[in-house]
């Protein structure tokens, strides 16, 4: 916990991006009923009945200290997705930095062996050496702020059925636009003594000798 809090108090290095990075499954679904248009005094009204046309994986990216995000739409996040999504980050999105630093969590698709099942060896060292993970703690995927920018993309753009991947491909790159243009970010306030003092429990209790 506190290696990942200590990685948030650290200014802005373009030599050593941070990002964070998560992952999002959503249901695709479509209407049985054309919904009933709105008019004064009465919102717009969607029929019970849906019907179900798949999922899709989110993949989010997000750089609290430039305002940037990125959320990628794939059919499933498998080893080989995951690989692919570090390799977007080291070769287009950073091709400068000496080193990408991600924060994400323990999922068992988020590891260095990841790359090795998705590129020939030289090309996984390639990228794993551009690469420097940090993981939060099991049971602490809330110190990951791709997911609290996760949470802000359900609110304001997955809120209303979506039928197909072409409308979630055009209403998701739309949000990213308007967020990115705002350089919206998270400002992230809980630091390592913070958790000392509020999560004591978390801590070992070393006695003092007599």
């Amino acid at each position: 916990m506190e290696d990942v809090l200590d990685l948030y108090a650290l200014p802005y290095d373009p030599h050593r991006p941070q990002v964070c990075f998560d992952e999002h499954p959503l249901q695709l679904i479509a209407e049985t009923r054309q919904p009933l248009p709105a008019k004064p005094g009465c919102p717009e009204r969607y029929d019970y009945e849906y019907q179900r046309k798949g999922t899709r994986n989110l993949f989010m990216f997000f750089q609290a200290l430039g305002g940037w995000r990125h959320v990628q739409v794939t059919q499933q996040r498998t080893k080989v997705d995951f690989a692919q999504c570090m390799r977007y980050l080291v070769d287009d999105v950073f091709p400068a930095a000496d080193k990408v630093v991600v924060v994400l969590d323990n999922l068992n698709t988020h590891t260095p062996a990841a790359l090795y099942e998705a590129f020939a060896p030289a090309e996984a060292k390639r990228i794993l050496n551009r690469l420097e993970f940090h993981y939060t703690p099991k049971h602490g995927s809330w110190l990951d702020m791709a997911e609290i920018e996760i949470g802000v993309l359900c609110e304001q753009c997955l809120a209303e059925r979506i039928p197909d991947e072409e409308t979630l491909c055009r209403e998701v790159t739309a949000w990213e636009k308007s967020r990115n243009e705002q350089r919206a970010t998270v400002n992230w306030q809980f630091t390592s003594i913070d958790a000392r003092n509020k999560l004591k429990r978390l801590y070992p209790v070393i006695s003092k000798s007599s």
